[in-house]
């Protein structure tokens, strides 16, 4: 089994970070890169939570999205190809005094045969980055898809860490 945690400070709000995870439309892997257009599924979808299959490169899963808490959205591996056990995603946020927001991004991969162990192995090791980066780049494309001239100016570039 893998785990970790990411950490990014951001300027897009808590609702404006839940908007672009919970936006299944067309386009998607422009906000986040391991969900491939061609994988995306719809099963259902409520006010605060979705049935949906997404995934990239071979590899797919089936999350049950629950968004109900403002303050957290917890993905929880369903069926997939390659992940089973304990799967999923959360994302914690923090309202910070400046207006910022900080995420924490909680990853589990169980595998569930041989190609989610291989890949469970791989994240534990070298692809670790591989997720690192996804997560930057969701951030950073959900701050360009609100940021406007009343924000710009005061945007503070998010370091991202992991742990």
């Amino acid at each position: 089994m893998f785990r970790t945690t990411f950490h990014a400070n951001t300027t897009a709000t808590p609702e404006q970070y839940v908007a672009g995870l919970t936006d299944f439309g067309p386009g998607r892997a422009e906000l986040f890169g391991n969900s491939a257009d061609s994988y995306l599924k719809v099963h259902s979808m409520g006010a605060t939570e979705a049935d949906v299959t997404e995934g990239s490169g071979g590899v797919w899963e089936r999350l049950h999205y629950d968004w109900s808490d403002p303050n957290r959205v917890v993905l929880t591996t369903t069926d997939s190809n390659a992940w089973g056990g304990r799967s999923g995603h959360t994302y914690s946020f923090t309202r910070n005094s400046d207006g910022t927001t900080d995420i924490d991004y909680d990853v589990v991969r169980e595998g569930k045969n041989l190609k989610g162990r291989f890949f469970a192995l791989l994240f534990k090791t070298v692809a670790r980055s591989k997720l690192e980066k996804a997560f930057t780049g969701s951030v950073k494309a959900i701050e360009a898809r609100n940021d406007g001239p009343a924000t710009a100016d005061a945007r503070t570039p998010g370091a991202v860490t992991a742990s």
